[in-house]
């Protein structure tokens, strides 16, 4: 079968909305390969949905952003002597889980919001052991605005949006990571 019809039948499906959550949770854990190609045919097929399914994303991105944590929390703890010994040293660590502190809100929203995948922000907090609510609001915040970004283009743009997310795709994640990167640098000086 192919693509094509595999995503109509997902879109005109009962499974629909479970569908989405279970993708995003996927994407933002284990699949490198970003929602939105999914998200966008959906959202314009299922109009009457736009909302929900924006929120069953974060939703979904939210739950693999937890596991994600406390993969990253508990798995370093079982590795700690090894990396330690021959990936980087305790004053290395130290600094990391430091700068973590400082800046992981930022680097996990910009994670959220830009191209760059949210794997390495969910591993990073949890071996640093970062704030887990920080954490949680800052991918919360990251993802609304990337998802519900999504469907209110999708609402005034309808079917357009799908060409206007290709041809503007990697131009709209470097204005992004350029913003991102400003008010951080802002706020550090």
């Amino acid at each position: 079968m192919s693509i094509k019809k595999k995503m109509k039948r997902l879109i005109n499906s009962k499974y629909m909305l479970p569908g989405i959550t279970l993708a995003s949770f996927l994407e933002s854990t284990v699949v490198p390969i970003p929602l939105e190609a999914l998200m966008v045919p959906v959202m314009q097929k299922r109009r009457e949905s736009l909302w929900l399914i924006a929120l069953l994303a974060t939703v979904g991105c939210l739950l693999g952003a937890l596991l994600g944590y406390a993969f990253g929390y508990f798995l370093f703890d079982l590795t700690r002597d090894f990396v330690m010994q021959h990936i980087t040293t305790e004053a290395q660590f130290t600094r990391f889980q430091e700068r973590m502190e400082t800046d992981g809100f930022w680097f996990t929203f910009s994670t959220g919001v830009t191209p760059i995948p949210l794997q390495i922000a969910m591993l990073a907090a949890g071996v640093a052991a970062y704030s887990l609510p920080l954490f949680m609001l800052a991918t919360a915040i990251g993802r609304v605005i990337r998802y519900f970004g999504l469907a209110v283009l999708v609402y005034y743009f309808g079917d357009k949006t799908e060409k206007l997310v290709k041809k503007y795709k990697w131009q709209t994640g470097l204005i992004a990571l350029v913003i991102v990167i400003t008010i951080w640098w802002f706020m550090l000086t």
